[in-house]
């Protein structure tokens, strides 16, 4: 038995730490876009940038619900050796990708600048924010496809590959962000554009996947099935809702913020989501990089195993969100002056308090993320359907009206801390009732 927990701490730590940094990488899309954007574009191109960024988290949310909903089903029918049934959860995963893509790419062609209005654009940032909307839009395809691959790569043996291709990409980016905006003198067609070419390169790293003995998944000819289809969907809701969730916060808070502090406000706000959306990649990442492993011992019927993974993963996440508050609390300056290329006085005051008041939330998103993977791999979808419906809708926008109106710009910031920590303690009773022993 002992040999076994070493085993499985062991496991854990390698598909964990790969998918960690993989999401980092991944997550660097939006920060190096953040960073060079607000160099070459200064505060509008900031500004216009978070009001496109929730269309990116729909987007990846639904890359992400077709590829952790089927790479679970995928993992769970592995273990059982139903091989057929497992190709036919990869198919069905690229359908309900397809489909999605399809949509995105008809609503980047006729209502990009509608969105753009919708989301809070004024005539200085609209027609950037338009140009980002459109290029991310009909890149969608690539954004969904990746996803899925990615999370069947991983399901499927290859963390390390996983891990390639996303920071593979991601660091392509990096460079062409870099090249397309200041040499080619792009703008933000350019940010958009070099974000869009990322996944296509990630897919490119992991087709070795299909070349190799090891590959275990393939897409048939079927007809994809409505109970199948729905128990991918279902599966992956809690990660759609997940990225959803931030996007959603970052359209409430854009709308509140323009309010009460204009666009300086606004850009402000964009470090500190964009730094968020960093932060969430990591507890992702352990929560992405955990479900292989709770899916098949919870398919080989090993409980014990599943409960000590959740263990090591809540570890993992409390001790990351303590080091991340830290770095913040004591560097909170020296990272809004990163992104304050126009030396805004103003700006660089409420993105520093801001950012010691946001990220009180680390330990709780942490602990509520995590928790929902858990009953995710477990095939307990409705408690993590619950969780991450709180914290994406049902908690934090009545919390950020309410705070708001009681302390202004101070509430808007203490919305997102004070939403997670709700929903934790209602994350933590499902599970002392759903699994006391753990």
């Amino acid at each position: 038995m002992e040999t076994k927990s070493k085993n499985i701490f062991s496991e854990f730590v390698g598909y964990a730490s790969l998918n960690v940094a993989g999401m980092l990488g991944l997550s660097c899309y939006i920060l190096a876009d953040t960073f060079f954007v607000s160099a070459g574009m200064g505060t509008n191109g900031l500004t216009a940038l978070n009001l496109a960024i929730p269309v990116y988290s729909f987007i990846h949310g639904s890359g992400l619900m077709a590829g952790m909903g089927g790479g679970t089903r995928y993992s769970i029918l592995k273990s059982r050796g139903d091989g057929r049934g497992a190709d036919r959860a990869f198919t069905c995963s690229l359908y309900i990708a397809a489909a999605l893509a399809a949509v995105f790419v008809l609503l980047g062609l006729f209502c990009s600048g509608w969105i753009s209005m919708l989301l809070g654009a004024d005539e200085d940032v609209f027609d950037m924010a338009n140009t980002y909307l459109k290029v991310i839009m009909l890149f969608s395809p690539a954004f969904l496809m990746n996803n899925v691959l990615l999370c069947f790569v991983r399901n499927d043996g290859a963390p390390q590959l996983s891990m390639a291709a996303m920071i593979t990409g991601s660091l392509s980016n990096v460079v062409l962000d870099w090249v397309f905006i200041f040499p080619c003198g792009m703008g933000i067609f350019g940010a958009a554009f070099a974000t869009g070419i990322a996944p296509v390169i990630s897919m490119a790293v992991l087709c070795r996947h299909f070349a190799g003995k090891k590959n275990g998944f393939r897409p048939m000819r079927c007809v994809p099935g409505m109970r199948l289809c729905g128990g991918i969907v279902s599966n992956g809701i809690p990660s759609l809702i997940t990225e959803v969730s931030s996007g959603v916060v970052i359209i409430i808070f854009n709308a509140v913020i323009l309010r009460i502090q204009g666009n300086v406000g606004v850009a402000a706000y964009g470090v500190i989501a964009n730094l968020s959306l960093v932060v969430i990649a990591v507890y992702t990442g352990i929560a992405q990089g955990v479900q292989p492993l709770m899916s098949r011992e919870h398919g080989s019927g090993c409980g014990d195993r599943v409960r000590s993974l959740l263990r090591y993963s809540v570890s993992a996440s409390m001790i990351f969100s303590a080091v991340v508050y830290a770095v913040i609390f004591f560097g909170a300056d020296g990272i809004v002056k990163i992104f304050n290329s126009e030396g805004s006085g103003l700006m660089q005051r409420i993105g520093a308090a801001g950012l010691k008041l946001y990220f009180t939330a680390c330990p709780f998103a942490g602990l509520n993320i995590i928790i929902a993977a858990y009953f995710t791999s477990a095939e307990k979808p409705l408690p993590a359907h619950i969780i991450s419906a709180l914290r994406g809708f049902a908690v934090i926008i009545p919390m950020t009206f309410l705070l708001s109106a009681a302390a202004g710009l101070n509430g808007v910031w203490c919305a997102f801390p004070a939403t997670e920590f709700a929903v934790a303690v209602f994350s933590a009773a499902c599970i002392i009732k759903k699994s006391p022993a753990v």
